[in-house]
């Protein structure tokens, strides 16, 4: 008769275990969805900052050329000539 106390006291400890498990289960999908509420907030703002961004249209900026001196200002040529030393 003592082993049916035994297999219920193992029940009983067995079902508080799960309920305790539930609980911090519940705790744990709480913080994920609150985490994922903050992603979709950034992803939203994130969203609208990129939608601000203004790309300019080919053809509207200065020419360029494959030549990289061609590519420089005159203030950099200058400096390449008089920062010889």
């Amino acid at each position: 008769m003592i082993w049916v106390y035994v297999f219920g006291g193992i029940a009983v400890a067995g079902l508080i275990m799960l309920v305790a498990y539930a609980v911090w289960l519940a705790h744990k999908a709480s913080d994920v969805f609150a985490e994922l509420r903050v992603l979709g907030q950034r992803t939203a703002r994130l969203a609208d900052l990129a939608a601000q961004i203004q790309v300019p249209e080919l053809g509207t900026g200065p020419e360029r050329f494959r030549d990289p001196d061609k590519n420089a200002i005159s203030s950099d040529r200058e400096a390449e000539y008089h920062d010889v030393g």
